[in-house]
């Protein structure tokens, strides 16, 4: 591929409608030799060659559903890891069941190669991500798998909430632990502020003092308030004084 965001969605096609022949075209010309297939019901694993598994794979796919709705809903390219997202919308419909239709949403992640040679990218690996409830479609069609699942997940989020009440003991100390840790960091920076300041210069001081306060705090009229009370020294329109 040249350009993968504005080419992928066509490899999406040819792959999951193109006939057998633009299949193989499209996995011999755009996957790497040794790419990967990985999905929650088959993997290929990587091997020089491994891409003949990938073909297997998306034309038995063909097979078991001769027509299939697909539709590329979003395309994130990370180019500096050269990772690809797709979010991807499909209907698939099993050709040997009546009135068997599958809709289902999905997180594509394709890693690209790009060798030098050639400066195209290649797929070098495909890892297909279905929710739990989108995944179970395959295995118990017709709405019964996804309302078991939510059914679930529900149960198991009422299971969370009554545990994190039961256990909130455990929760109060954590958040005591972070609190006093916390307290002992700032306390530890207020303690080098402190060594900061006592290992500096007069000098140093005021110029701090100066550069915080813009050059101009009006203190002119403490000079004579500050006088019997160490040693001092005047810069500009600044007294500094330092103990006896």
């Amino acid at each position: 591929m040249d350009d993968p965001v504005q080419d992928i969605t066509a490899v999406v096609h040819k792959l999951t409608q193109g006939s057998p022949d633009e299949q193989q075209e499209a996995i011999n010309t755009y996957f790497a030799p040794n790419a990967s297939f990985t999905h929650p019901l088959c993997r290929t694993g990587s091997f020089n060659g491994s891409r003949q598994l990938i073909l297997g794979i998306y034309r038995w796919y063909k097979i078991m559903s001769p027509r299939i709705e697909i539709e590329v809903t979003s395309i994130a390219f990370d180019e500096k890891k050269l990772i690809l997202y797709l979010t991807i919308h499909q209907i698939f419909a099993l050709g040997l069941v009546p009135f068997h239709q599958c809709p289902v949403t999905l997180t594509a992640v394709l890693r690209l190669s790009r060798p030098h040679s050639s400066g195209r990218y290649y797929i070098q690996s495909q890892e297909d991500l279905y929710q739990t409830s989108e995944f179970v479609k395959f295995l118990l069609p017709f709405g019964v798998g996804s309302t078991l699942v939510v059914f679930w997940q529900l149960l198991a989020t009422m299971g969370c909430a009554v545990m994190a009440m039961v256990f909130a003991p455990l929760t109060w100390l954590a958040q005591a632990k972070a609190d006093r840790r916390a307290r002992g960091e700032k306390k530890m920076e207020g303690l080098k502020e402190t060594r900061l300041w006592s290992g500096s210069s007069a000098r140093e001081i005021a110029e701090r003092i100066s550069g915080a306060s813009g050059g101009d705090g009006g203190s002119g009229g403490r000079q004579s308030s500050l006088e019997g009370h160490g040693q001092q020294e005047i810069f500009g329109n600044m007294v500094v004084v330092k103990p006896d």
